[in-house]
Formats: C-alpha cells, structure tokens, sequence
C-alpha cells in the first residue's frame, strides 16, 4: 500500500537561467566556493543572519505514487495499454501516465479502470533526434498526439519538442539523456521551460550512473541547480516487458517511481505539485514525511523489515553537506547553502531523492 501522510513543506521560485556553455565551469566552481564559505555557521546564526529554507504551507496534503514513463503495445511495448494499465493498478500505484512513443492513448478508453484510487493521465513520449542522438521528451497531460520536431541544433531541438508539449497545456520532462550518450549539462543549461529531468530510469540500456568520463545524472542535475536553474529529479520505469521474465536484462515494470503530494488524486493538481518539486522520487526507499522549517529539514523514512538507511544531504556543487545514519534524518541550515537535496540510500541498495529545497536571504541585521 501506497502511505498517505500529511505534510511536505517545499517550493520552486522560478528564476531566469540559460547559462551558455562557457560559463558552465565557472558557475559551478563559484558555487561550490560559496558553500565552502563558511564552515564554522551555526544553525542559530543562519537564522541571525536571515538565511532561511523557502517554506510554504501544504497542510493535509497525501502522497500519491505514480510512473510517468511505461511503453505498450501502442509502440514498442510487450502488452496492451489495458494489461499495462491494471499492472500499475494492482501493484498499489496511485497513478500512471502511459507514454508510448509518438502514439497517444486516451484515458477515456480505459475508463472502466478508472476509480476513486486510479487515475489515468494522458501521456505521450515526444520522440525525435537530432543526427544520431536520440531526444526523446515526455508529454504528460496532453489533449491528444504531439508531432515531434527536429531543428538546427541539439539543442534548438530538445527545446523544440519542449515547447510543442507546453504549447497543447502539457508539462514536459526531459528523458534518459545517458542514453546513446545524447546530450548533458551544457545542453540542458541552455533548455527552458523545463522543470523535470529523469535522473533514474529503469531500461537496463541508459546509463544513469554515467561511466567513462560522461557524469551520471544525479551529477548532472547538481550542475544544473548549482548553476541557478530550477529543475527536479525523477525515477521512472520506461517499462516494456510485462510478460515473460522479470531480470536485469529486461525493461520490467516497478524500477522507478514519483510519490506526489496533493490535496486529492486530481490530474491537473498532481502536475502541477510534480513542477512545484512537490515529491520525491523512488526506486524503493518509501518516507513517511518530508518537513521543512525555517532551518531545518527532517525526512521521516517508512520502515521496512529490518533494513538500515543512511541519508545524504547535499548541496552546491554536489557537495556533500551531512551524512547521517538516523531516523528521522536531520539537517539544520548553516547559512551557506543555497539549496539542500537529499538521498537516502537503504540497506538492500535501494534509494529515494528527496527535491531540492532552495535558501533565501530574508534581511540582514546591523546597518
């Protein structure tokens, strides 16, 4: 079962970013200085000085776990959006957001599997490429098919596919870019009006973890934040084997996944709150809450058996900022952060990437 809590306390601002490419270095190096600035701060100082956390208000909201990225029969898929649809159903998820490539799948001719714990979101993946690199951008919440679009560049045509999602209502997110090795950090810098970013896919053949002098994506997505641009991780399947074995060689379902905070199992609300960094993503670990106070964070992590967890909070630069082995994990604000993320990690290898929450100054004392 899917746990349903009350309170996750965090939000986007959305600053202007698009950093070309030769700056990239530069801007990374100089945040990672400013979080090295002061080693000394305290909790009570931070509040002094007026650093705080940004910390709306989201009282009584529940956690809602879904998959925006599975595949069917509609395209390269092994089984019907039917049998993919009641797979995700009957394994506790929340919602699903079927994403076959260039094909659209209305909700409505799966109705009858639509209740009051099920909800079905319109979805496409966007697929395109620029020479031989692959640029594959998930539409969710569209009205119906979106044509994909090439451009001069790698780069114009990541945005192009972007800006067809939005220009129909959708919220894009920009998929698996470790696979074929297709673009990086320089490339999404200069992407706009996108907030998601796969930083865990579960097809056997991306490379999240990067490898031969090409970052995995947890890094990528710290040069990102580190350079000003809001965007938040997320884990999906990209499932394409229902039937038959489930093995590491196979894209099977259940790999990764988004528990999203809401008032109610709403559509438009859940993409929303997914833009607002309103969840976490999963590729196991379950929490039972995310608080988020002036200078304090705790992540609240669901018990399962008697597996372990050790939680890592980091910061500018992918620089780590604590570790700590209890529960809940705790992290208070120094004052030289300029926002905070965190991953726990449980015993058995399995994670969760709590959204990053971002620092401001409220004033200063003395004249």
């Amino acid at each position: 079962m899917t746990p349903r809590h009350r309170r996750f306390q965090t939000r986007a601002a959305r600053p202007k970013y698009g950093f070309p490419r030769k700056h990239l270095l530069a801007l990374t190096l100089a945040s990672i200085a400013g979080s090295l600035a002061f080693p000394g701060s305290r909790p009570a100082a931070a509040q002094e000085a007026g650093y705080r956390f940004r910390v709306p208000a989201w009282e009584g909201m529940t956690w809602y776990k879904g998959n925006t990225h599975t595949h069917t029969t509609e395209s390269d898929g092994d089984s019907s959006p039917e049998v993919v649809a009641r797979w995700y159903k009957e394994h506790g998820y929340d919602f699903l957001v079927l994403t076959d490539h260039n094909a659209f799948t209305d909700p409505a001719w799966l109705e009858h599997l639509v209740d009051s714990t099920f909800l079905l979101i319109a979805g496409e993946e966007v697929t395109s490429s620029f020479e031989s690199r692959p640029v594959h951008v998930n539409g969710l919440g569209i009205p119906h098919l979106v044509e994909p679009r090439r451009d001069s560049s790698l780069v114009a045509t990541i945005q192009a596919n972007v800006d067809a999602v939005r220009e129909v209502g959708g919220v894009p997110h920009v998929n698996h870019p470790n696979f074929g090795w297709a673009f990086g950090a320089a490339e999404l810098l200069q992407v706009e009006r996108d907030r998601l970013l796969e930083i865990h896919n579960g097809h056997p053949t991306v490379h999240n973890h990067g490898g031969g002098g090409t970052p995995g994506m947890e890094a990528v997505w710290d040069v990102l934040l580190t350079a000003g641009k809001r965007v938040y991780g997320i884990a999906v399947d990209d499932a394409h084997h229902f039937q038959g074995e489930f093995a590491p060689g196979r894209a099977n379902p259940g790999r990764g996944w988004v528990s999203v905070k809401a008032s109610a199992l709403a559509g438009e609300e859940i993409l929303r709150n997914l833009e607002e960094g309103l969840f976490y993503a999963s590729t196991g670990v379950e929490l039972d809450d995310v608080v988020v106070g002036p200078t304090r964070m705790e992540i609240h992590i669901a018990q399962r058996g008697n597996f372990r967890f050790t939680t890592t909070f980091i910061g500018a630069g992918g620089r780590v900022l604590a570790t700590t082995v209890t529960n809940p994990a705790v992290y208070e604000l120094s004052g030289a952060e300029t926002y905070v993320r965190a991953k726990v990690v449980d015993s058995g290898g399995w994670g969760a990437w709590v959204q990053p929450v971002f620092v401001e100054v409220v004033g200063m004392r003395g004249g």
